[in-house]
């Protein structure tokens, strides 16, 4: 992979264990992995001549890549439906699924390129994709999504999600993507078995993720929980996201949902939640005692009114906490960078004096995404890490004023638009608005090809 000179930054923001910023500095890479980050020639094989590649940062800002932890890609094909544009989660749902059940390896795709490439333009260098809906007799999806995230050059993570409790059994989604438990388990250590890599700095994983407590079973999540710990994959649910979903967690159970999921093995240090907005005081300290996380998604939290997560009380108790964009039909965008500038703001407007500040967000999006999934090796610029990160133009009339503080500037004052590069493991992936991976002009026409298709199909 050889090495790689970022030299001459203005202002390299680490998120490190000591929060180091520094200016007019140098950080130096080999084979992915970062060997020098600070001021600028104070490290001799820091030298130009000494690296295969030399960017000069000269007037850029550099920040660790973002994690993203929790997605579904699926959904970019029903982004901006008007039947649902005003409704919550479970009618949300139930009117989506009719379309949702028509994906296929195609599909899975063009949704890659799209929300992903839309991620790394905005600095994210690791995605996590909670993809649970895998229709009767279609093969195949997993694999498009690893081959497209192959090709922009992103680190994926990608969960083999189910669900098998359909409409006739009193769940949500039709009966047509609801799997037995055998089939779903069965396919489950195929996925483990054929696409994750364990290995710290690696590109692709798997995690087990059963979709919801009001979709799946009881016993798919007992045993869910042991394959993947079997297989020591992590393993991943929507959980306290909506009232309606509380209250049919307490009526089909007797239990609250984090009570319930405790019953049936899933809190632990490699378990998190998406949305866990619904949480009380004692239910937060069962999460912090145990090290289970969360992926806080406050776009798509606000767009289906489902309410606001209490982050800096789980922050405050150590709870992990990372950022995600959720799913494209509940975010209609799928920027981590606006997703952290509208989280400040809500966080500021719901909590006043109590909220996270712009650097809690950046490093929610930063370390606190590589906590969540279990990646110590990312998330930071320090010696040792993975060299994932990106870098802005602060010389610009848009950030005139606003660069005092440039740990916070990202979600105080927002960036809109690509940054201006994103680089994975040493590499370059997207430069100047552009992905260097794929033919962007070419994968944007035949992905508007496949989703007319896809509406068609639906129609």
């Amino acid at each position: 992979m050889g090495t790689l000179l970022v030299k001459n930054a203005d202002t390299i923001v680490t998120c490190d264990d000591a929060d180091h910023v520094f200016t007019h500095a140098d950080l130096l890479a080999t084979d992915g992995v970062i060997t020098y980050v600070g001021p600028t020639g104070a490290n001799a094989a820091a030298a130009p001549s000494a690296a295969d590649e030399v960017i000069d940062a000269r007037g850029k800002v550099v920040y660790p890549g973002l994690v993203n932890t929790h997605h579904h890609f699926y959904q970019i094909f029903t982004r901006n439906y008007p039947e649902v544009q005003n409704l919550e989660l479970f009618p949300w749902l139930t009117t989506l699924y009719e379309y949702w059940k028509n994906i296929d390896p195609e599909v899975m795709r063009y949704a890659t390129y799209s929300a992903l490439g839309e991620l790394v333009k905005g600095g994210c260098t690791t995605c996590f994709d909670h993809h649970y809906v895998f229709p009767n007799g279609v093969d195949g999806l997993m694999e498009a999504e690893f081959d497209a995230a192959s090709q922009i050059g992103t680190r994926m993570v990608v969960s083999r999600g189910s669900m098998s409790l359909s409409k006739k059994d009193g769940g949500l989604p039709p009966d047509s993507v609801v799997q037995s438990v055998d089939a779903i388990l069965s396919d489950s250590q195929r996925a483990v078995e054929k696409f994750h890599d364990p290995a710290p700095f690696s590109m692709r994983q798997v995690v087990l993720a059963p979709c919801s407590p009001f979709s799946v079973t009881k016993d798919l999540l007992v045993e869910s929980a042991k394959l993947g710990r079997s297989l020591g994959v992590r393993l991943h649910t929507h959980l306290c996201e909506t009232l309606d979903e509380e209250r049919f967690t307490i009526e089909a159970t007797g239990m609250r949902p984090l009570a319930y999921m405790e019953s049936v093995g899933w809190v632990g240090p490699d378990v998190w939640f998406a949305h866990g907005i619904h949480f009380n005081d004692d239910e937060l300290r069962v999460l912090a005692q145990t090290g289970t996380g969360v992926a806080h998604c406050p776009i798509s939290n606000m767009k289906l009114s489902s309410g606001v997560a209490r982050v800096s009380d789980m922050l405050k108790l150590g709870i992990p906490v990372g950022l995600g964009v959720d799913g494209s039909a509940s975010n209609d965008g799928s920027s981590l960078l606006e997703e952290m500038r509208v989280g400040f703001l809500l966080h500021r407007l719901n909590e006043s004096y109590n909220a996270p500040t712009g650097y809690d967000l950046l490093k929610i999006a930063t370390r606190g995404g590589a906590k969540v999934l279990g990646r110590p090796e990312i998330g930071q610029l320090a010696s040792g890490k993975a060299a994932d990160l990106f870098m802005i133009d602060a010389n610009r009339l848009e950030l005139t004023g606003a660069m005092e503080d440039p740990k916070a500037v990202l979600a105080v004052v927002g960036w809109r638009g690509p940054v201006d590069r994103t680089v994975v493991a040493g590499k370059t992936v997207m430069q100047g608005g552009h992905l260097v991976g794929i033919d962007e002009e070419r994968a944007a026409a035949e992905a508007d090809a496949c989703w007319r298709r896809f509406v068609e199909k639906n129609a």
